[in-house]
């Protein structure tokens, strides 16, 4: 359970009741905003919409980490994650395993892929995907909770 059992008194009493009442939703709305984030990801990898670049121009940005990393299969397979995982995280379906591959991909991505521009997003740095690696770390820990397909058929896959 999310909720600590001994909470701190509320500074604005009043908003207990508010509080309360949109507690059982939190989660959800976080598990599925943090997996619809990604899916137009994706869909600039794999369909190039949203702007989106070709799969060479993809090939030659993951490549400048190294020649490992720079065949079309990583192109595809990050696109997929992110149109595939995130929908499975905002669904709550597979939840747990989605979560962890993309919380790695989110790890690449601030310790390698833009380690090289510092902390900031504002230019191109870690910041951001530093962010959403914790969230889906607390996600891969926690689970699909209430409102997921995986609660619907009352287990985790």
């Amino acid at each position: 359970m999310l909720v600590d059992q001994n909470p701190l008194p509320l500074r604005v009493p009043a908003f207990a009741k508010i509080y309360k009442a949109f507690q059982p939703m939190a989660y959800p709305m976080l598990r599925i905003m943090i997996g619809l984030l990604f899916v137009p990801h994706g869909m600039q990898k794999l369909f190039q919409m949203f702007g989106g670049r070709t799969v060479a121009e993809y090939q030659q940005a993951f490549g400048r980490m190294g020649e490992f990393w720079g065949g079309s299969f990583w192109v595809y397979y990050i696109g997929g994650l992110e149109l595939i995982g995130g929908l499975c995280v905002a669904l709550g379906f597979f939840t747990r395993f989605a979560a962890c591959q993309l919380m790695l991909f989110m790890a690449m991505a601030t310790f390698v892929a833009n380690a090289g521009r510092g902390w900031f997003w504002t230019s191109g740095g870690s910041e951001a995907a530093a962010s959403w690696m914790i969230v889906l770390a607390f996600i891969c820990v926690y689970g699909a909770g209430s409102f997921s397909v995986d609660k619907a058929l009352g287990k985790e896959i």
